[in-house]
């Protein structure tokens, strides 16, 4: 059998396996009418703390540092919601937090609320039963972001090689928003290691609480992922759900060893809620998503709005951009416009993941096959270290910390010029450029910005981070005195399963 004649009975397979799938191409939703919002607890609270002079902006941020922060500011939302809660997330885990989470979120539907979830396909893991059994509550619907057909095991990613165009753009949008008033968006997704919790890795994460007039552009995107072609019901997914639902309020919060608890109930959010309104900053803000559905979902070589507008901002840039990106991948076309920056005096300084401290090797050699030409285009590269101080400052809990419990970055963010900070899902990869649909927060203010700027500046000092420079051509990382001329605290068969990723065509696709 020739080479020709196996590539058509390969593809035959695939195309007689991926027919049985059951699921439509696209759903054509009934169009929801806009809600008014409706005055509430929250809406009140947050009267409370506007503004009078309209100078000072129109909404106000609060950078969360912890995860402790991250998980008790979601609860206290969930515990003083009377209306709506609508959460769109990329990744949603089966684990302490998680379901934590979920059994609050089922409590806040059990009172009136309603509650709505989307989530993308990718990362299910075969829990369609779970979310269907939820979603059988009247105040609880989710829908799933462009599900791959087929179901379960090698199917399932045949199924996704047949539409590889379509079913490789996946939704990495993260936002929380609560009775249409405050919202949580940035980079975090629901699990133990986005909120420092896991006895297995944990991340450096950020995400920005807000409230004013960007929660409703917030809400607005999140009513068009709701409500688009590629936004399935989870009761298309299995005829078999129970009417018994999965959870309940015995599910216990999980603990912090040297946090106080998390906040129970709705005197006790109320109360916390209030005080963390006082210490939010007013600001000029906008938020930007892009489209749930591209125009043409075969074109992958243009860069989506999230990607121009970071672009547009790195252009107006005059002194220093500074970034945070756990994925870290520039093509020829932006490293050669990064040159243009560097080459007028312009610094850009950019923290990634070192190979000790990235969660997915495959991500780390995509990066490490760009990072000579991201240097010799004159970025300034710094790899977090896997023992960090940063992660004890953020856990207060060594155990959960290198080298007992390994930790990576998993923040997005980018400073231009110590005025204008941007926070969000989108990492600085080709992935996030070209095929992911992201979403960004922009502050304009300059204490946010020099505030977030110092953060990653800390981050890529000797004591968390390798600086990456040339040496005869040659990569070395730096820390103090210290050289290294291979990966730091790494092992040859790592370093080798890089080097042999880096000869697949997958840049685009890590």
């Amino acid at each position: 059998m020739s080479v020709l004649q196996r590539i058509n009975v390969i593809m035959l397979l695939i195309a007689t396996l991926t027919g049985c799938s059951s699921l439509p191409e696209e759903i054509q939703h009934t169009s929801e009418p806009f809600v008014t919002k409706t005055s509430s607890t929250l809406s009140r609270l947050t009267d409370n703390y506007r503004p009078e002079q309209s100078t000072q902006g129109q909404s106000a941020v609060l950078l969360q540092d912890t995860g402790w922060d991250a998980l008790a500011q979601r609860l206290a939302l969930i515990e003083t919601a009377e209306h709506s809660i609508d959460i769109q997330y990329y990744i949603w885990n089966s684990d302490a937090s998680g379901h934590y989470l979920a059994s609050r979120l089922l409590a806040a539907a059990e009172r009136g609320v309603r509650v709505r979830v989307m989530l993308d396909d990718i990362n299910l893991n075969e829990r369609e039963k779970l979310l269907a059994a939820l979603n059988l509550h009247p105040q609880i619907e989710i829908r799933i972001f462009n599900p791959i057909p087929s179901r379960r095991g090698f199917v399932k990613w045949l199924n996704l090689l047949s539409d590889f165009s379509r079913l490789n753009r996946r939704m990495h949008n993260k936002s929380f928003t609560v009775d249409g008033v405050l919202s949580i968006v940035g980079g975090r997704n629901i699990g133990d290691e986005y909120f420092d919790l896991s006895d297995e890795v944990n991340f450096r994460d950020r995400d920005v609480l807000v409230m004013g007039t960007v929660v409703t552009a917030i809400q607005a995107s999140f009513g068009q992922y709701w409500n688009s072609r590629w936004s399935y019901p989870v009761s298309l997914f299995t005829d078999k759900v129970s009417a018994d639902l999965p959870l309940s309020d015995k599910v216990a919060a999980p603990h912090y060893k040297n946090f106080p608890p998390l906040p129970e109930g709705n005197k006790i959010a109320h109360r916390f809620l209030k005080d963390l309104l006082a210490e939010m900053s007013w600001v000029q803000a906008y938020f930007v998503a892009d489209r749930p559905v591209p125009i043409d979902e075969d074109n992958t070589s243009e860069p989506k709005a999230t990607a121009r507008l970071l672009a547009e901002l790195a252009d107006q840039s005059n002194q220093e951009i500074l970034l945070e990106s756990a994925y870290l991948i520039f093509d020829d076309r932006q490293l050669e416009a990064l040159q243009r920056l560097t080459s007028n005096g312009i610094e850009v300084k950019a923290l990634t993941n070192s190979m000790a401290s990235n969660d997915l090797v495959t991500n780390h050699s995509g990066y490490a096959g760009r990072r000579q030409d991201m240097l010799n285009h004159g970025i300034q590269l710094f790899e977090l270290k896997p023992d960090t101080k940063l992660c004890e400052e953020s856990t207060r809990d060594l155990s959960k910390c290198a080298p007992t419990t390994a930790y990576g970055l998993h923040a997005k963010a980018v400073v231009f010029d110590r005025q204008v900070a941007v926070v969000g899902s989108f990492n600085f990869n080709l992935r996030s450029t070209y095929l992911n649909t992201e979403s960004l927060l922009v502050i304009e203010n300059k204490h946010i910005a020099e505030t977030l700027a110092d953060d990653i500046e800390q981050a890529m000092s000797e004591d968390n981070s390798w600086r990456l420079n040339l040496h005869e051509d040659k990569l070395r990382w730096y820390s103090g005195s210290k050289i290294w001329e291979v990966e730091p605290e790494t092992d040859l068969s790592e370093r080798i399963k890089s080097y042999l990723l880096q000869l697949l065509p997958i840049e685009k696709y890590l």
